[in-house]
């Protein structure tokens, strides 16, 4: 009986110390940094809403490492060194992404080696150009210039364009404490759109306010902006 013991404690020790070797691996610290471009200019999309997945080899695990970009289209994630497949799942952003021929998302291989910059080039169905937003008596009222990207089969109309006002940084359709849109249909120029919309009263009181243009894609889910203004008044 005392083998047995002896025996069982040894197996318990053995085991211990494997788990307390498995769980004190170092965490994931090399920094890659980018953004989503057109042609080196920034995309700016929804804070949130736009997912990306880096798959690493080697390493047995299933399913993706996801985050999303940030409203200005940055891309920032913390990864263990080795190669990655980055990826940017079907029907996601107001872009076209590579497909494979059976229609699955295509991927870039990424090899991380150390904190890095890395720097995604997609093609966006429209840019939102030339933005200026400015407040007055009570209004913020914005131009733009619509830039269709996409000429071929897979092109798509403009659903809408609209102007979005909020408190915060954070400015989208789902953001907002006011907005005003033009449809599609109604823009006779797209070198020359305006918009206006009123500043209603803000609780607690502050004499500013952040605001973009966002252009929705007729059948994309996700919009693209114009960058940020703060505007005070």
């Amino acid at each position: 009986m005392k083998t047995i013991s002896y025996f069982s404690l040894i197996l318990l020790m053995v085991a211990a110390s494997a788990c307390s070797k498995k769980d004190n691996y170092d965490p994931p610290k090399e920094q890659v940094n980018g953004a989503i471009l057109y042609k080196g200019d920034s995309i700016y999309l929804e804070y949130n809403r736009v997912p990306y997945q880096f798959y690493q080899y080697g390493f047995g695990k299933v399913g993706p490492v996801e985050q999303t970009f940030t409203q200005s289209g940055v891309i920032s994630s913390i990864l263990f060194n080795g190669s990655y497949k980055f990826i940017v799942p079907n029907g996601q952003g107001p872009f076209l992404w590579p497909k494979t021929a059976g229609g699955a998302p295509d991927s870039l291989d990424v090899t991380v080696s150390g904190s890095q910059q890395l720097n995604i080039e997609v093609t966006p169905y429209y840019m939102v150009r030339n933005a200026s937003i400015s407040a007055g008596g009570g209004t913020v009222s914005g131009t733009c210039k619509i830039e269709k990207i996409v000429t071929d089969a897979n092109a798509k109309d403009i659903e809408s364009v609209t102007l979005y006002i909020n408190k915060t940084q954070f400015v989208s359709g789902a953001n907002n404490i006011a907005s005003a849109s033009v449809s599609g249909a109604d823009i006779t120029n797209p070198d020359n759109v305006s918009l206006s919309v009123s500043i209603p009263a803000i609780t607690p009181a502050q004499n500013y306010v952040f605001a973009r243009i966002g252009l929705k894609i007729a059948g994309v889910e996700d919009m693209i902006f114009s960058p940020l203004f703060k505007l005070n008044f």
